[in-house]
């Protein structure tokens, strides 16, 4: 007869937390008792699915202002105690309706890029340490830490129109693998996964004429994305820790 497994609580930051992906996230993970941080931009909207998701802690911030990373950082600390892992799911369009690069301001370019990559890596630099930490504390028992980017077909395939969210998200991908290489012998594995397309605020945003019954539901990608890191986390750490 098999012992089921004990699900051990992890602790878990979340941008983008409060729609979409992000939300079906929180409410995924809270849902199973691990502790979530999670972050956006609306404090209204960050107090109220703080109060409905129990286990949760709202943090009102913009990962595309450097100016929040440090400060996001200390709050997931202090409300998490530590952080096993990190989901850089908040997103930018860029320029809504989508247009052609020839006609993309550069505005709106650089704030595509300001949240779909440099915010993630602003916000990953400055929680490394408690990563880190937490890798350390579960080497023993061949438990890594785990950072996920949230991707997109389209930071592999050159849709017309999707210039700087599909720019912005290639270098995010590519990123990803460095982060990984970089990482991996502290017991850290980056991830950059592509969900597909869901029916979120998002995609109504960029695709305002989808029929949303062809769309993956974001619940859905949520449980998928939540066993991805479950078996990543589960992967035995083959590298001493220098």
């Amino acid at each position: 007869m098999n012992t089921p497994l004990i699900h051990t609580p992890l602790r878990v930051a979340i941008t983008g937390g409060t729609s979409g992906l992000g939300l079906a996230l929180v409410e995924a993970f809270a849902a199973r008792g691990d502790a979530v941080a999670f972050v956006a931009r609306h404090g209204d909207v960050v107090a109220k699915v703080a109060r409905r998701i129990e286990g949760s802690h709202g943090i009102v911030g913009d990962v595309a202002r450097k100016e929040d990373a440090h400060a996001i950082a200390l709050q997931v600390g202090a409300a998490l105690g530590g952080l096993d892992v990190l989901v850089n799911n908040a997103s930018s369009l860029g320029p809504v309706p989508l247009a052609l690069l020839a006609d993309t301001e550069c505005e709106d370019f650089e704030a595509a890029l300001a949240t779909n990559l440099v915010g993630p890596f602003r916000l990953t630099k400055a929680l490394l340490g408690l990563l880190a930490g937490a890798a350390r504390e579960g080497a023993a028992a061949g438990r890594r830490s785990v950072i996920l980017n949230v991707s997109s077909d389209a930071a592999v395939t050159p849709y017309a129109g999707w210039g700087a969210y599909g720019a912005s998200k290639a270098a995010l991908a590519h990123m990803s693998r460095i982060w990984e290489e970089e990482l991996r012998p502290h017991g850290i594995t980056v991830l950059a996964v592509d969900p597909g397309d869901m029916d979120t605020p998002l995609h109504a945003l960029a695709v305002p004429d989808a029929d949303p019954a062809t769309l993956k539901r974001p619940r859905d990608a949520a449980r998928e994305i939540v066993a991805r890191i479950d078996r990543e986390r589960a992967a035995t750490i083959a590298e001493s820790t220098p």
